[in-house]
């Protein structure tokens, strides 16, 4: 039997006593935020094409994919839940997963150690394997769409 306790934007599934799994709920995410263009128009000419570039595969997933701005960057979700986001910094942008730690990456591209979360580094000058990160975005919009929710 599944339990779920919500509070806010984070949903707990318990199954048999143990905490299976959190996710991100954004109940105002939208098909197309007008924020997420701004945000996207307001970075750098080098960075922020890279980052637009590899939102859009997120967008691509489905038709159930939604968008906001969550802690001042793009966030894309399945529905409500938060699957992937990107964000832009001085010298490289960020490709994240809210499920990342349960992601498979055979090439070994993502980064970090939390118990959740994983992301992706990429930087102009150095060449990333496109189709595993398009994988990996791929995986992450599945496995979030995937998870129960009851």
């Amino acid at each position: 039997m599944t339990n779920t306790e919500t509070d806010g934007r984070l949903t707990i599934l318990y199954r048999k006593g143990m905490i299976r799994e959190k996710l991100f709920e954004f109940r105002d995410a939208v098909k197309r935020d007008p924020a997420v263009e701004a945000w996207f128009n307001a970075r750098s000419r080098e960075l922020g094409p890279l980052a637009r570039a590899w939102f859009e595969v997120m967008r691509g997933c489905g038709d159930d994919v939604r968008e906001l701005l969550h802690d001042f960057h793009p966030t894309a979700c399945v529905g409500e839940v938060a699957f992937g986001y990107v964000n832009v910094f001085t010298t490289h942008v960020n490709i994240g997963f809210f499920q990342g730690a349960e992601l498979a990456d055979p090439e070994g591209l993502l980064e970090g150690t939390g118990k959740f979360m994983r992301h992706v580094k990429l930087r102009p000058a150095v060449e990333v394997n496109e189709a595993a990160l398009t994988e990996l975005i791929k995986q992450g919009y599945a496995d979030v769409k995937g998870r129960e929710k009851k």
